[in-house]
């Protein structure tokens, strides 16, 4: 990929490879589109080439061979015969709330973010399809993009938006996509044949040279931010390539991350409100059962078990959400206390019981279950906690009569499975779904009277200081499962901390006051976003090793800007994974501009260190990481 040209370089001639032919079957990508990468370049602190190269489609990453000319005759061939015509508006089956959303989003021009705050069922999506079709009319040959967190979310919202642009070609651009549909997708976008993208956070980078509005779903979630190679977010990008087009941006969420939520309350984003259901729907009753005084029998209590028993036989359905895969989290020894850790890992390796295997879900190890106990030979091992596997388990001896499926990670191995147990539930033939994140996020249910909710107390616990933030959003999303077709509903949270202040803010549905009293908190606390951090990692064969490195790059940075605090390098939470051991180094400052400046020069004293430093090792740097 050539990106411009000089008459020197500083490269050793033998490392420059000559130009074998420009590809002139393919124009050329836009100026924004260079800007966009170089900037995420920049800003994470890594090479041009390792966001511009990744960002490109499988078929343009390679040298050209001789059947490339015919492989993009038939990558074009798809949507070719389209016949566009124009989208109509539907503004007259929008309540009053969502045709003033759509109105004031369709008003802006140039540059302008807007944050879409609505409660769970408003109807946030059809403020999307409205401005899309307003923008798609006004500006006829424009293009449009719509981010969504999980890939599992793309099928039923491209169901939606190809039945409201019949005329119009809609393309989807995810991880799970064969190299050769990933790549006709890209190049209809990149040739404006495709109007609408819908993608997960790898469309970002999606080349659309008429590019006139940008959508980011549930942009509160934390799929945006990538986990490996560049840790970029694409939510924060889509803000940056919006800036970059000069055209609008609009975040949506029921729960908006604090820093978005910061912004708006600053004034810096533009605020628009969705308080109340479509259809005037009632938002669920919210329940906190009290698990300390009434211990649960296998996970479920006596009125979460009579709450599906009446849901069941009202002929309705019912989500049990619980965010952890596998039967059980850990596997023991009631006689010496053994425990089924990982061998590469310092965490539990999880008790899978339908093929009686323990499983590391953090490196994927994993072994058969032993007979009996490897320390003392006892038969008497027990299952602790509970997974998906063990409450589906429990549900079906309490519910004999009743259909029941389950959704997490294990079941949708297979291509198509999820869509096809979702499709299920949509159709009616599913009474209980059971399932980890996958359920609780989009998905319009509409005969969903009761969420049921277990173990939320664990994140209430955790040392993460964005936990509570997260543990909000997924109860609100969740608990937006239930009543979206105006049936009366319930919501049934089993807690040890019924008046915890989260939960209590959640049963009042009450956002803004429990973001309030977090953002009160940080600020206090000097943290995100009244802050901005950069994470440091190191891992190696040994935990001494990464230390080391780390307190020797420290030193490297004694001289930071007086806004800029490095911080003591540590072990990470989970200290080992893979058969290395982790630490990390906090870095942060009062201000963004001086933390990358700083980090602009320090990392090229860390780049040095780390290719003299003996033992070999890993390291990479995070800029706004979210999980320290």
């Amino acid at each position: 990929m050539c990106v411009g040209h000089s008459t020197s370089t500083a490269v050793a001639i033998e490392r420059i490879r000559p130009i074998s032919r420009p590809l002139g079957e393919v124009d050329p990508v836009v100026p924004g589109w260079l800007e966009l990468t170089r900037f995420a370049a920049e800003y994470y602190q890594h090479a041009w080439g390792e966001v511009a190269i990744p960002a490109l489609p499988p078929l343009l990453r390679s040298p050209p061979g001789p059947r490339f000319a015919s492989v993009l005759r038939h990558l074009r061939d798809r949507g070719s015969g389209l016949a566009v015509e124009m989208p109509r508006s539907c503004a007259v089956n929008l309540n009053i709330e969502q045709q003033a959303a759509a109105r004031a989003i369709d008003e802006q021009r140039g540059f302008a973010p807007t944050l879409l705050f609505g409660v769970t069922g408003s109807g946030k999506t059809a403020v999307y399809l409205e401005s899309i079709a307003r923008m798609l009319t006004r500006m006829p040959d424009s293009q449009c993009l719509l981010l969504v967190p999980e890939i599992n979310l793309t099928p039923q919202l491209m169901a939606q938006v190809m039945a409201r642009f019949p005329g119009v070609l809609v393309v989807s651009m995810h991880s799970g996509m064969a190299d050769r549909e990933r790549s006709s997708a890209w190049l209809a976008a990149h040739e404006g044949r495709a109007r609408i993208v819908i993608g997960t956070r790898l469309a970002v980078f999606a080349s659309l040279p008429r590019l006139r509005l940008i959508v980011v779903d549930e942009e509160h979630d934390a799929s945006y931010k990538a986990g490996d190679g560049v840790r970029y977010s694409a939510r924060d990008l889509a803000i940056k390539r919006a800036q970059v087009e000069s055209i609008p941006v609009v975040l949506g969420s029921a729960t908006p991350s604090l820093e978005t939520w910061a912004r708006a309350q600053a004034g810096h984003y533009r605020l628009l409100r969705l308080t109340q259901r479509v259809e005037a729907r009632a938002s669920p009753a919210i329940e906190l059962i009290d698990i300390g005084r009434a211990q649960p029998a296998q996970g479920i209590s006596a009125a979460l078990e009579q709450g599906l028993k009446t849901t069941i036989d009202g002929d309705e359905q019912a989500l049990v959400f619980i965010n952890r895969r596998g039967y059980a989290p850990v596997l023991s020894c009631s006689a010496c206390g053994w425990l089924s850790n990982c061998r590469r890992c310092s965490v539990y390796a999880a008790f899978h019981k339908i093929d009686a295997t323990l499983r590391c879900h953090r490196c994927g190890w994993q072994i058969k279950v032993p007979r009996a106990c490897p320390t003392c030979g006892n038969h008497d091992l027990q299952a602790v906690g509970h997974g998906t596997q063990r409450i589906e388990e429990t549900l079906r001896r309490l519910l004999p009569e009743a259909r029941i499926a389950r959704i997490d990670r294990d079941t949708a191995r297979r291509r198509g499975a999820a869509e096809s147990a979702f499709a299920a539930v949509h159709a009616g033939t599913t009474d209980v779904l059971v399932g980890t994140q996958m359920i609780a996020k989009g998905h319009d249910f509409q005969r969903v009277a009761l969420v049921g909710v277990l173990n939320a107390d664990a994140q209430l616990l955790s040392h993460d200081f964005r936990a509570p933030e997260r543990l909000f959003a997924t109860l609100m999303q969740v608990a937006g499962r239930a009543g979206r077709a105006g049936r009366p509903s319930r919501v049934l949270v089993q807690t040890r901390y019924p008046q915890h202040p989260l939960l209590a803010a959640f049963a009042r549905q009450d956002y803004e006051g429990f973001a309030g009293a977090q953002l009160s908190e940080r600020r206090a606390a000097g943290m995100p976003p009244f802050v901005s951090q950069a994470l440091l990692t190191a891992d190696a064969r040994q935990l001494e090793s990464a230390l080391r490195f780390l307190a020797d790059v420290r030193r490297c940075g004694r001289e930071a800007e007086a806004d800029v605090r490095i911080y003591d390098p540590v072990p990470m939470p989970i200290e080992k994974i893979g058969g290395l051991y982790r630490a990390q180094l906090l870095i942060e400052g009062d201000q963004r501009r001086g933390l990358q400046s700083f980090l602009r020069h320090w990392l090229k004293q860390v780049r040095e260190h780390a290719g003299q430093h003996r033992p070999r090792l890993n390291w990479r740097i995070e800029v706004d990481p979210q999980e320290i």
